[in-house]
């Protein structure tokens, strides 16, 4: 797709809200209401509206998505679109949509595991999950995690895949977490 990832004034097309002072989220929601954000922005935008359930796939980065994934997320889940206070969490304007993060990690499980050198995997999902996609009122589904496949054999990547493939066959019958800080922090 080529998507530009950086947040910057050329998201807004004509004129600035506010040009003595550019504060991008400001700008990013006047241009919404006004509809004058950047076409590839509506076009995304265009997406995540068509969808039911919008799967998040990457590879865990430094404990956290892609830079890409998050300038994608930084300029397509706009006040407006995604959330507009108080229409957060619970009342998020993508209160209708599901979510799942299905990522790679590049440790073991036993890594991300309570007692793990890495710490507890729920702990680095709180952001995401929560913060991002429970803010903008998605219901999340529990994330589809496939750990060290660069390190495990061939049969146990295929086993990886395969598991993913028998879950997206019913999806639709899955439950959406408790997005509460209990689930994360027990």
């Amino acid at each position: 797709m080529q998507f530009e990832p950086r947040a910057t004034r050329n998201d807004i097309i004509g004129c600035l809200h506010n040009s003595e002072h550019f504060d991008y989220g400001v700008e990013s929601w006047e241009a919404y209401k006004r509809r004058c954000l950047a076409s590839d922005l509506i076009e995304e935008q265009r997406k995540v509206q068509a969808a039911d359930l919008v799967i998040f796939q990457f590879p865990l980065y430094w404990f956290s998505m892609p830079a890409s994934m998050k300038g994608w997320i930084d300029r397509v889940l706009v006040q407006g679109f995604a959330h507009n206070f108080p229409q957060c969490y619970d009342d998020g304007l993508l209160k209708n949509k599901l979510a799942l993060l299905s990522f790679t990690t590049g440790g073991d499980e036993e890594m991300f595991s309570k007692g793990g050198v890495s710490g507890d995997i729920r702990y680095l999902l709180w952001p995401i999950q929560h913060g991002i996609m429970h803010f903008c009122g998605f219901k999340v589904l529990a994330p589809q995690i496939c750990f060290a496949p660069k390190y495990v054999t061939e049969e146990k990547r295929k086993e990886m895949l395969t598991s993913w493939a028998q879950r997206l066959k019913t999806i639709w019958e899955e439950k959406p977490i408790n997005c509460t800080p209990e689930l994360y922090f027990k």
